[in-house]
């Protein structure tokens, strides 16, 4: 029997986002109990390191670097940033001091959850279409014909592919912003 899709795709999409919340407030639940609470800085570093160091995938999409399977690139870019998400969100903590990084963690959220959106709803569309390629082929029906039969599904599924329209400016905005973020550090010391 097949699950429903709010079981298959929805529920992990807010398990997955949750459980990164969570995670965060619970690290610096525990960080300002051991009055550990300088670490929450260093891991802005770090978090912030993970994000970069996921974007290898980005690079060997375009075609910018040609080492390493894109499934696998893929699979680090998602896990990499959801760690590295979770670091910069123990690094900004709960402090109402200053509006820049607030709207920078703002940024995060919204970026992870883009890119969550992406990674189930691409997922579902796709398995979707080669499920119904599948049954229009178990009727006897050729490769050629049922290819032809879902052109307009393959062409709906290609245009859900254009998420990243979306899910890159908004990355790039979250890259700007914390790139402002680092330079007022910098230049006033806090």
């Amino acid at each position: 029997m097949k699950k429903p899709l709010l079981v298959k795709y929805v529920l992990p999409f807010f398990q997955w986002y949750a459980l990164m919340i969570l995670i965060a407030i619970a690290i610096d639940y525990f960080l300002h109990r051991l009055n550990l609470v300088w670490v929450g800085r260093y891991l802005g570093l770090i978090g912030t390191l993970f994000i970069l160091v996921s974007l290898t995938y980005s690079l060997r999409k375009r075609k910018l670097i040609d080492f390493g399977s894109p499934k696998k690139l893929l699979s680090l870019h998602e896990y990499l940033s959801w760690i590295g998400s979770i670091m910069l969100l123990v690094h900004a903590g709960i402090h109402f001091n200053a509006l820049l990084p607030w709207l920078a963690v703002l940024m995060l959220l919204i970026t992870v959850a883009s890119g969550l959106v992406g990674k189930f709803l691409l997922k579902k569309a796709n398995e979707a279409l080669k499920e119904r390629k599948q049954d229009l082929i178990n009727t006897g029906i050729t490769i050629g014909e049922a290819e032809k039969i879902l052109h307009f599904d393959s062409i709906t599924v290609d245009l859900m592919k254009k998420w990243r329209v979306v899910h890159l400016p908004i990355t790039l905005i979250l890259g700007i912003l914390s790139l402002m973020h680092v330079v007022t550090v910098i230049m006033f010391g806090k």
